[in-house]
């Protein structure tokens, strides 16, 4: 992708727009998250415009002054790869992943393939539809246990995950989940630990281990409990570490992600390491994790997202470019 030909002169600084808001569930969460990459852009020296856009308002996509955008919307239209589509074809220069990467990473059905083909390990799951017979659906779960998670297919922020602990109730969750969200699945529950690894620029950033009173890491304990615990260093065995720091770099590759994401696993009971989904554009809220893992090796704010717009003027400057390394400074 070509660099904007008006690029920056030593002079004036490099001008990004951080895109925020859109259409999806987590709209709120997207505008909080807009709000703290720009304050981060400022303090790291850019030149910050922002916009709280949607599919019918996109006029910041026509101003001529903007050197790089930085998407930072959740869900729906921003993290499904249609804002990356239009991107793509108005010739702009963006941060974070493209198109295909979205809408593969949006939609848990072919995410879970694509980590089948990368020999990552991802929980079984199978998509439902309202149509099924009740009776055939439920045959099918008993071969995955006898607890399941019951969840949209094109959901983030973990809106309208279920656990639910028969095949019978699998169903009828299912069916009020796919009323209100549209496609469905429902996917073996693993007993186990919540994990996420941040990636920046290919590389994986420090374990968090997730630790909430809820059933699980829900809307509630990611964005308002204060109590949920983001832990560092909880796994002692250096075996099991590398194994998923591995994990996570195959399913970021595996997506053809860029620039930054975030993956989150489940360690089951046996130490292994389970792939649940890769965020193309996780947050960047006082809760978020990829922002903290950051922070535990040096990295602040200020400094991870100029390290991603970096990223993203390297990588689509020069035709097939590999992806640079971010630097410590």
């Amino acid at each position: 992708m070509p660099v904007n030909p008006e690029s920056p002169t030593p002079e004036s600084p490099t001008r990004v727009a951080v895109l925020m808001g859109g259409i999806g569930t987590e709209r709120d969460i997207s505008i909080e998250s807009g709000k703290a990459v720009a304050d981060a852009l400022a303090a790291a020296g850019f030149d910050v415009v922002t916009a709280d856009i949607d599919p019918d308002r996109l006029e910041i996509l026509e101003d001529k002054s903007i050197d790089v955008f930085f998407p930072v919307l959740h869900g729906k239209f921003g993290e499904d790869g249609t804002l990356q589509r239009i991107l793509e074809q108005k010739e702009l220069l963006y941060a974070g992943s493209g198109p295909d990467a979205g809408r593969t990473a949006f939609d848990k059905i072919a995410a879970k393939q694509a980590f089948a083909r990368a020999n990552v390990l991802t929980p079984a799951a199978i998509k439902f539809e309202p149509g099924d017979d009740p009776r055939t659906v439920e045959a099918r779960l008993r071969n995955l246990g006898e607890t399941y998670v019951v969840k949209p297919i094109t959901q983030g922020s973990s809106v309208g995950v279920s656990i639910v602990s028969s095949p019978q109730s699998a169903v009828e969750t299912a069916r009020k989940t796919a009323s209100d969200f549209g496609d469905c699945m429902i996917e073996q529950f693993i007993p186990g630990r919540e994990l996420t690894v941040g990636i920046l620029c290919g590389r994986p950033l420090p374990i968090i281990e997730i630790r909430t009173a809820a059933a699980f890491y829900d809307y509630h304990a990611k964005y308002i409990d204060e109590q949920t615990g983001f832990l560092f260093d909880t796994i002692a065995e250096p075996r099991i570490t590398a194994e998923i720091r591995t994990a996570a770099v195959n399913a970021f590759d595996t997506l053809d992600c860029r620039d930054f994401a975030r993956v989150d696993f489940i360690l089951s009971e046996d130490n292994k390491p389970y792939a649940l989904e890769v965020n193309t554009i996780p947050g960047f809220t006082s809760h978020s994790l990829l922002p903290k893992a950051a922070a535990k090796i040096g990295i602040e704010m200020p400094d991870l997202c100029r390290k991603i717009v970096e990223s993203a003027i390297s990588n689509r400057s020069t035709s097939n470019a590999a992806r640079p390394p971010c630097r410590r400074s």
